[in-house]
């Protein structure tokens, strides 16, 4: 009676554990080859380097652009930037100066 209450027992840790294992590799399958296992993970760090990378260009561009804008505030314009909308917006020049076009 207590050898078969014994191998009973035996039966079930072995039985257990078995399925532990079973459990474990359907997990580590999982994360080594599933949908969102270490292949995906490595593709979303490509991507966030991407995107890294295109945020720090349109940060330099918006930058760019900031100081450009600042230029051309009521309070403190630049004459460079003046003389330049000018020619370009305007179509204005000097008397002594010389305009070539060329067309397309």
């Amino acid at each position: 009676m207590v050898q078969a209450m014994i191998r009973r027992i035996q039966r079930f840790d072995v039985l257990v554990t078995l399925g532990c294992l079973v459990l474990l590799s359907y997990f580590a399958w999982h994360a080594m080859k599933g949908p969102r296992g270490y292949d995906f993970l490595d593709t979303l760090h490509a991507q966030s380097a991407g995107l890294i990378a295109d945020l720090a260009a349109e940060e330099a561009e918006q930058h760019r652009l900031e100081a450009k804008v600042a230029l051309m505030r009521p309070e403190r314009v630049d004459p460079d930037m003046l003389e330049e909308l000018a020619r370009t917006q305007l179509e204005l020049s000097r008397r002594n100066e010389l305009i070539v076009r060329l067309h397309d």
